[in-house]
């Protein structure tokens, strides 16, 4: 699409076409606006970390990132020119979830669409997530959990915390603040790309809030959260990217000791207390396995 490739090798130009999209086709969306608040976050982290950076750039950025990121935009302009009256069928499955966010503006139907954009995207440029450092496969990994995670808060709450379901709505809404408790990747991920250190380095310095959260409360639903979000999103290729709780996102299975909790009674005692609730074990897709694993 012409709009983002007019954007492509300028982040702050990114941003800025993010933020239209939110505001419609004829530039007023009061519905829809507060939803930006979320997504805006996240690209405001990309382009501080310099991932968004174009190949020339003195530092160059991520060409992982950039697809990911062309991705979300391109799907988020076809939306905004659909409800402007563009004829024809939805390019993608994602933009099929898109137009449905658009009808009907709730934090449900944000995730839906905005995680599909996402998802598609790893499925996409594997090939290039293959080419990216190291621990920055493993924060791929990371991102990927959280956003999903945030997902669940809101459209599965009983999934994403067990007994205490009922606050799931109020602390994943992407439109209030709460959510960056969830998307804060700033605690987790290095502050420049690419990193340099060891992925144990970076463990070692993860913010401990957010360790407990990755490990006390994810970790555990973690193939249930894949699985669930395979069907909500209707790509069951997503179920590829775990393999027993582990995820396998250009990661290798056997280095999954990575992905190993945490000893003592705080992560223990987390991971009881929010332990998931009438979760489906079910892949939407017989045989839905990393081929590895077949």
């Amino acid at each position: 699409m012409a709009l983002v490739a007019g954007v492509r090798d300028f982040p702050a130009r990114r941003i800025a076409l993010l933020d239209r999209t939110y505001r419609g086709p004829w530039g007023r969306a009061p519905r829809h606006l507060p939803y930006r608040r979320a997504a805006l976050s996240f690209m405001r982290w990309q382009l501080g970390r310099g991932v968004l950076n174009p190949p020339a750039a003195r530092a160059p950025g991520s060409p992982w990132w950039r697809a990911v990121n062309d991705r979300l935009l391109r799907d988020g302009c076809e939306a905004v020119a659909r409800a402007g009256g563009l004829p024809g069928e939805p390019s993608s499955p994602a933009v099929r979830l898109w137009d449905g966010f658009v009808a009907a503006p709730t934090a449900r139907n944000w995730y839906r669409a905005h995680n599909a954009s996402i998802v598609a995207a790893y499925l996409a440029h594997r090939d290039l997530a293959a080419r990216e450092p190291l621990p920055e496969r493993f924060f791929l990994n990371v991102v990927l959990l959280r956003v999903l995670y945030a997902h669940a808060l809101v459209a599965a709450p009983r999934l994403a915390l067990g007994r205490f379901a009922p606050l799931g709505r109020v602390l994943g809404d992407p439109r209030v603040g709460m959510t960056g408790l969830y998307l804060s990747l700033g605690r987790v991920l290095p502050d420049r790309y690419p990193p340099r250190a060891e992925v144990r380095a970076y463990l070692a310095h993860e913010h401990r809030l957010g360790r407990l959260l990755d490990y006390g409360v994810i970790q555990p639903r973690l193939q249930a959260l894949y699985e669930w979000s395979a069907r909500e999103l209707r790509q069951p290729e997503l179920c590829e990217l775990v393999r027993d709780g582990n995820p396998v996102y250009a990661w290798d299975y056997a280095d999954r000791h990575v992905w190993a909790p945490p000893t003592g009674l705080l992560p223990r005692a987390l991971a009881w207390l929010t332990a998931p609730r009438q979760v489906s074990a079910r892949c939407p897709r017989a045989g839905c396995r990393p081929p590895s694993a077949r």
